[in-house]
């Protein structure tokens, strides 16, 4: 299981970095190595299995939620001018004609520091209303003063959440790493990996060489999950016919090694025609594939 899923679990859950997913006919479980094949093992199959306790928030302990711009990997949107200056996904977007051994790209691989928000079990997740008709509920809840800037980043959240995808897009919110699992293999199957960027260090903008061993991961067909800005770990997840995924290894300039995840979509028909792709790769929707890395804290469901 990559580091985005594992950093995340709620520490319950983890007590060594040694973990794996387990997707098979008799449901899926997620078991977390702990010394001589002890360990936690966590049933995300049927709804309302027995799950792990976690505790959904405190009175009195505020929540933190980055402020940014809309998702640049929500195809609806159009890029905001500050996006455009100071997003630093505006490096990870790139042409599919580019992928291959030595080719340089400026790139900058974040991690949200502010957004260090955890999975809850889907037994509390599923507790908890998600919804823009219930908000005042769940201000109240993460004790989130309504009016407040984090009031407005997680009334955003669910709207965009609950705004249709583009045609022939599925799209679907996951507020729980079972929810999650189940969207994921409902569209791929139960024979899926879940893969995701890994960095050595945390570095600035710098020069990366596309170093031997890229590696096609899927057909045409991936689930791409986003991490979004909300009290409790919460991943916008779409699933498109025109997706290809790749693993790229990547050399900086300073030697720092990353483990890329590529993304890319060859059908941007429907996309914004203002969408921070096109403006970033100075091109129109639907003409070539328009590919992005992912950040360390996204991660992609794809058929073995």
């Amino acid at each position: 299981m990559p580091k985005a899923i594992t950093d995340i679990l709620y520490s319950d859950w983890v007590e060594e970095k040694s973990s794996s997913v387990h997707v098979g006919g008799g449901g899926v479980n997620v078991h977390t190595g702990k010394g001589g094949g002890s360990g936690t093992t966590v049933n995300v199959g049927g709804k309302g299995g027995g799950g792990v306790n976690v505790h959904a928030g405190h009175k009195g302990k505020p929540v933190h939620v980055s402020v940014g711009s809309k998702s640049p990997f929500d195809y609806v949107y159009a890029a905001t001018e500050t996006q455009l200056h100071d997003d630093p996904n505006v490096a990870l977007f790139f042409l599919e004609k580019d992928l291959h051994s030595g080719t340089k790209l400026d790139l900058h691989f974040t991690r949200s520091t502010s957004n260090q928000a955890t999975f809850l079990s889907r037994q509390v997740a599923d507790s908890i209303p998600f919804s823009s008709n219930k908000v005042d509920f769940i201000f109240n809840k993460f004790s989130v003063k309504p009016g407040s800037e984090e009031a407005q980043i997680m009334k955003n959240t669910i709207s965009e959440c609950e705004e249709g995808g583009i045609k022939g897009e599925e799209k679907y919110c996951a507020t729980s790493l079972e929810s999650m699992v189940d969207f994921s293999t409902s569209k791929l199957g139960n024979n899926v990996e879940i893969v995701s960027t890994e960095v050595d260090k945390e570095t600035g903008l710098q020069k990366y060489t596309v170093a031997p061993g890229v590696k096609k991961l899927s057909g045409d067909k991936a689930v791409v999950c986003h991490k979004q800005n909300y009290p409790y770990a919460v991943f916008y997840c779409h699933k498109t016919e025109t997706t290809r995924a790749y693993s790229v290894p990547l050399e900086g300039a300073n030697g720092v090694r990353v483990k890329a995840v590529a993304v890319c979509h060859t059908d941007t028909s429907e996309w914004n025609p203002k969408h921070l792709a096109f403006q970033v790769l100075k091109i129109k929707p639907g003409t070539i594939p328009v590919c992005h890395f992912l950040p360390e804290d996204h991660v992609v469901w794809v058929p073995k």
